[in-house]
């Protein structure tokens, strides 16, 4: 039997780069997986596609997870999908890199409500399924840069950073009701959020992780695999860096 056999598993910001590859390898451990997207439709019809032609069971569903209206109808359309949600992978997420000194408000406003309010959303949508199930997992996507900081990312820092808090906090909440809660903080990997760095940027990252090369989107979908499994019914509030030694806390 396959180890999240029976599972049904929701990942926002789903189509494409690490929620795509995370989606991926959920259905392939034997989740029922509800891809959601905001724009991409032709992107996540692609991800439901390879699923379902992998023998897996998967569903599409758009919706703009920083409206909490939004959040909610994509809470139930994966329980009228599955019947059950066990396992909420918060991936949804975006950049708008600038320093701050040159920062618009609205760059501040669009990475927060993006990057965090998607989380509190759809995490506050999910609690009243998981705790009548009386279990849950909740994998929130973070990032290095949540961690220590990166130049002209005050925006996209301080909304990893703030997700890493949020973890540590709604564990403590709902740990009672047997749902975790737990952090992935992937360091440099190739994906549309990446694309616009420098060859010289990538470079340079490569030379300061100590494993000497940048990450995959599965480096980062076995570790969210990991959490959503009953392997992990133990661990919880934990932030698990992925990043080839980039950042050691």
């Amino acid at each position: 039997m396959s180890a999240l056999a029976g599972k049904v598993a929701l990942v926002t910001g789903g189509s494409r780069g690490i929620g795509r590859g995370i989606a991926l390898e959920l259905g392939k451990r034997g989740a029922k997986v509800v891809v959601n997207y905001h724009a991409s439709a032709e992107a996540a019809n692609e991800v439901v596609s390879v699923i379902k032609q992998a023998g897996g069971e998967a569903l599409a569903v758009q919706a703009d997870v920083t409206r909490l209206e939004a959040a909610q109808s994509l809470i139930k359309a994966t329980l009228d999908f599955g019947g059950r949600l066990d396992i909420l992978v918060n991936n949804a997420g975006t950049t708008r890199d600038m320093l701050l000194a040159m920062m618009s408000e609205s760059d501040w406003d669009v990475v927060i409500a993006t990057n965090l309010k998607s989380a509190y959303n759809c995490s506050k949508a999910a609690l009243k399924p998981m705790m009548r199930q009386k279990v849950g997992r909740i994998v929130n996507i973070a990032s290095v840069s949540g961690l220590a900081g990166n130049g002209g990312q005050t925006n996209y820092s301080a909304s990893k950073a703030g997700l890493i808090g949020f973890t540590k906090s709604l564990a403590k909440e709902v740990g009672g009701r047997n749902i975790t809660v737990n952090a992935v903080a992937p360091g440099f990997v190739p994906t549309d959020l990446t694309a616009s760095l420098s060859k010289n940027m990538l470079d340079e990252a490569i030379k300061m992780t100590p494993l000497g090369r940048l990450g995959t989107v599965e480096d980062v979908a076995y570790a969210v695999a990991f959490f959503a499994s009953d392997e992990a019914a133990y661990i919880t509030g934990q932030v698990l860096s992925v990043d080839g030694g980039l950042v050691m806390q």
